[in-house]
This record gives structure tokens, sequence and C-alpha cells, in this order.
């Protein structure tokens, strides 16, 4: 059996995360390394960067190291009528890294639902986003918005596609200052807006908030159902409304969320629904996932033991090394871990200490 206490952070969540997503029905998905590298340069604006390692294949053809996976699942996905794929993963992707701007390989783990979607599956994959953070820390906070009601409000303040860029950039840094100034250069009303940057928090108190914002009303009978479903959930508490949850709403659609780690100063979790994206790469289907990025888990301080080894077993250099081989296989057959050592060593720190003479007695 597998002992927990020797994996990493990162491999201790895989392994949770892999029997959490099939109890709710969804498939390991396993993908090639690599894609065209025109296919993620027609979508780069989906990408975290543009930048990519590319390479020649043997036919001349540029093929890229992969730097997403949801673009490389909805590629070779299909759409059938009625019908849902979900799909978990655990991959490696390869982009540049924000800390040391060189590339580096990245761990994911994620997932996808993609077809006839409706709200159950959107609360679904929001509690298995949540559950996925449980999975690693129970201090954690998942973060919700929905761009719905930002489409309703920004199109109600100001239609122009220049404004709202700018104001859709405030919105995500929470800059109600910047935020006022510019809704008064462009001559439209700020209070709306600048509300809608303080409408975050506790999930009841905010939409109390926004019920008198105007427009988005179906978005908004959408948090509603969904929040009540959360309220339903064990860890419901830590599920809160932020509307400075954006992404890029090119692609992005509808519920939109983000998760953090007590411990972790950026966001461990990212997703949302892309039915944009859906549509851009000519899928009727709807579309909602997350991915996890285990790389960041190496801040989580490690699970340390309190002793190195259960046992250390002193032998003299003359003992009989079947007697030796036999009191280690007794020791961890008894579900205890053993040094065999003929010196105590500096550092190693031990529960019990056994000592074996050169006649085979254990003292």
């Amino acid at each position: 059996m597998l002992d927990a206490n020797i994996l990493k952070n990162e491999e201790r969540a895989v392994f949770a995360l892999r029997g959490l997503y099939r109890q709710y029905g969804y498939l390991p998905y396993k993908m090639s390394k690599f894609e065209d590298y025109e296919y993620y340069i027609r979508n780069k604006d989906f990408l975290v960067s543009d930048r990519i390692i590319t390479f020649n294949d043997t036919n001349g053809r540029l093929l890229a190291l992969k730097p997403d996976v949801t673009l490389s699942i909805v590629k070779n996905g299909e759409d059938i009528l009625g019908c849902k794929q979900k799909v978990y993963y655990n991959e490696n992707v390869y982009r540049v890294s924000e800390n040391t701007r060189q590339f580096k390989e990245l761990m994911q783990a994620g997932l996808e639902c993609i077809g006839d979607i409706d709200l159950y599956d959107i609360f679904e994959v929001v509690s298995l986003a949540a559950q996925s953070l449980a999975q690693i820390s129970e201090d954690f906070v998942l973060q919700i918005s929905h761009l719905g009601i930002l489409s309703a409000v920004l199109d109600r303040v100001c239609p122009d596609q220049g404004f709202q860029q700018k104001a859709i950039a405030c919105v995500e840094s929470k800059n109600a200052h910047d935020l006022a100034r510019l809704c008064r250069e462009w001559g439209v009303e700020e209070n709306l807006l600048v509300r809608f940057i303080s409408a975050y928090g506790q999930r009841d108190k905010v939409l109390a908030q926004l019920e008198d914002l105007g427009g988005g009303q179906d978005a908004l009978q959408e948090l509603k159902e969904i929040s009540v479903l959360l309220d339903r959930m064990p860890w419901g508490d830590r599920v809160i409304f932020d509307f400075s949850v954006v992404n890029n709403m090119s692609y992005y659609n509808g519920i939109v969320f983000r998760g953090f780690l007590s411990g972790i100063c950026e966001g461990v979790l990212a997703g949302g629904q892309y039915d944009k994206l859906m549509q851009k790469l000519d899928r009727r289907a709807g579309a909602i996932g997350f991915a996890l990025y285990l790389d960041l888990l190496e801040q989580l301080p490690a699970q340390r033991n309190e002793y190195d080894v259960d046992v250390l077993l002193l032998y003299d250099a003359n003992a009989d090394k079947q007697a030796v081989t036999a009191a280690v296989a007794e020791l961890i057959a008894d579900g205890k871990t053993v040094s065999a050592q003929k010196s105590v060593p500096a550092k190693l720190r031990y529960r019990q200490l056994v000592q074996l003479s050169k006649e085979g007695v254990v003292c």
C-alpha cells in the first residue's frame, strides 16, 4: 500500500483529485505533449502567454510543446446532441514562469465538462473546484463571478468597447478611484460601476447589493440558484462572490471563478464557462472547466514527521547478516519503518533504538 507520507504536496494532491473526479463520472484524458503551432497562434488570446516553445517535425511541420490543456481537449472532441463529455486530466504544460521569466514545465490537474450543460453541471464543476481546494487544505477561498451581470452593467452605463475595456481593467484590479475618473472622462454614470466593485464577500450580502443594479436578471437568477445549492455544502461559507474575477471576456461567459489556498499569495485554481471559445472553434456545445496549478503547491510547508524512522536497528559489524535481514523483515511486517545501521547517524530522528548482537539477539 502506498505511504502518503513519502509523497510531495503536488503528488498527494494528484492521487486525491483522481479519486474525487472519478466519483462524479469524469474519465481520464491523456493527450500528446504537442500540437500544431498554428492552432495555438490562432487562439493565442486564450493563452496565459503567447510565448510558445516550437520545433520542426521530421516532415517539416512546425509543432509546439503544449502550453494549454483546454484547447487540446476542445480540438479533439466532438458535439453529440444531448450528451456531455466529462474528462479530467493531470498534464504538464510549458509556459514562461511569471517569477523567472524563463520557460518552465508546469504540472496541472483539472477537468472539463463539454456538451449540453445546464445549471446542475455548472454547480457540479463549481462544487468540484471547491472540493479540489479542500482536498489540499481546509483553509481555502473560492471566488465566483458572473460575466453576464458585468456585461449587462457595462452595456447599461456605456456600450462603447473602448470604455468597457478600460472599465473592466479597473474592476479586475478593484481600482475604484481610476474607475470613477474614467467615468467622469467619458461623461457616464459612475455610481453604478463603483458600487459594483464593492460587491464582494458573503453571498447573501452581495446578492442583495446586486438587486437594484439593473439588467442581467437571468444571470442574477442563475447566481441565486447556485448560491442556494452551495449553502447545502459543508464548505459553503468559503465560497464567496467577487466580481473582480473577470477572465478573458472574448472567450469566457457566465460563471467564472478562481481559488486560493492559505500560504500561497497567488491563485492556484482558475476556471469558468467558455462557450465563446467553443463558438470560435466551430463547436456547438457549451463548456465549463477549471485547472489547478500543482506547481504552486511547492510553496506550502511540507508535512514533516516527528521521527525519520520508527526503529533504528544497530548491528555489530560481525553480526550474522541473515539475522539482520530477519530482524528488519520482522519489524517492517509489524508496520514499522526501520533504518539498519552499524552506528547512530548524527541527524537521524528515531522513535526506538534496537540493538542486534553479533549472535543475532535483539536487545
